[in-house]
């Protein structure tokens, strides 16, 4: 690794070192890094707990324990300089131990860490912002768990054990953590390998598809089954309508729907509160498009008739500019979730609200 100076055009190499020279310790240094920096990891990790030891008949503690954003379950193992031979059986032992975890559980042992921390917020609420979802539909530690490995280096025996795990679909992961050193200044590089970055996508997208043919609870079957006719119907409807936005996409069981402009993507999304259509930019890298689209916030605002939300996202890297059905429209709508009649008027609002939206929006992002 480089360190870039600009001002005379060169590079100044960083000396790889040891986490042992460097006295950083796993539990005091790299566990806490983690923790408060998740996104080193993935994108959007909820850290629910430290040094958790809450398994009968046994004193063990993993590392560790996040939430994702599909509200599965990610058992977290650090080592320093060596993963030993062990450490692929202690997570799967950790992995197991969590399989019986069940959502009153989750939430107790997170609500025992933020009071731990001094952050008396309520666990569920927090759970629920952090996945987007209401109440009625808070599904957690529904699919098998995943296990994230953190060291220097990895044993041989460990990467063949965890590539073959990998081959029998349990979701392990590895990541490599290099500190490097420029005089006093140390650095710390965290880079994923197995699986490698360019496959994850194809991986998971493979995962996926298996993962909708295993029996689930009649609860999420029965959902996700509606969400995929709730898009295919909004598809329909958009294609009768001469619209042309999801041709190419097809209807899914998430909460949101889109497709993609530029460096950004347009949405059409089932909130926790309201439905709302918003222009996402996924990533830090994409910042910058945010930035600049909040040049024309003005013109953006003066074309579009009604509220415009333009929300920086707390704690993660992604940007969007967001429009919400209004309260009053929201509480007028016939039936509830799920009814028929109900569906129909979310689909004509989202209908006239997305082609207003990317309207009003798409020249100003073609600028950029």
């Amino acid at each position: 690794m480089y360190k870039v100076n600009l001002k005379e055009n060169s590079l100044i190499q960083l000396e790889k070192r040891f986490f042992k020279d460097l006295k950083i310790r796993e539990r005091q240094h790299l566990q806490e890094w983690i923790s408060k920096n998740p996104e080193v990891l993935e994108d959007e990790l909820l850290i629910i707990q430290k040094e958790f030891d809450g398994f009968s008949n046994t004193s063990e503690r993993l590392d560790l324990l996040a939430l994702d954003k599909d509200g599965n379950l990610v058992i977290i193992e650090n080592k320093l300089d060596d993963t030993g031979r062990d450490v692929v059986w202690q997570s799967l032992k950790y992995a197991s131990y969590c399989s019986t975890l069940t959502i009153p559980q989750i939430l107790e042992i997170f609500q025992k860490y933020l009071d731990k921390q001094g952050n008396h917020e309520n666990a569920k609420t927090k759970i629920l912002e952090f996945l987007d979802v209401d109440e009625n539909n808070l599904v957690l530690n529904q699919n098998d768990q995943r296990v994230f490995l953190v060291a220097n280096s990895f044993r041989k025996e460990v990467t063949a054990t965890v590539l073959w795990l990998r081959e029998h679909d349990i979701d392990i992961q590895c990541f490599r953590a290099v500190p490097y050193s420029l005089g006093e200044d140390v650095f710390l590089q965290v880079e994923q390998i197995i699986p490698l970055p360019e496959t994850k996508d194809f991986i998971i997208n493979i995962r996926e598809k298996e993962k909708e043919e295993k029996e689930i609870s009649k609860k999420v079957k029965e959902t996700n089954q509606y969400l995929i006719e709730f898009w295919q119907n909004l598809k329909d409807l958009l294609q009768s309508n001469n619209l042309h936005y999801l041709d190419n996409v097809s209807a899914s069981s998430r909460w949101y729907l889109g497709f993609g402009r530029g460096k950004g993507n347009f949405n059409y999304c089932i909130g926790s509160k309201f439905f709302r259509v918003e222009l996402y930019f996924p990533g830090d890298s994409e910042k910058i498009y945010f930035n600049r689209m909040l040049e024309y916030k003005a013109q953006i605002e003066s074309c579009f008739p009604s509220e415009i939300i333009w929300q920086e996202l707390k704690g993660k890297k992604a940007t969007r500019i967001k429009f919400e059905m209004p309260k009053a429209t929201h509480d007028a709508l016939p039936g509830k979730w799920g009814d028929k009649e109900r569906e129909i008027e979310v689909h004509k609002w989202f209908l006239t609200s997305m082609d207003k939206f990317y309207n009003c929006l798409s020249p100003f992002l073609d600028n950029l």
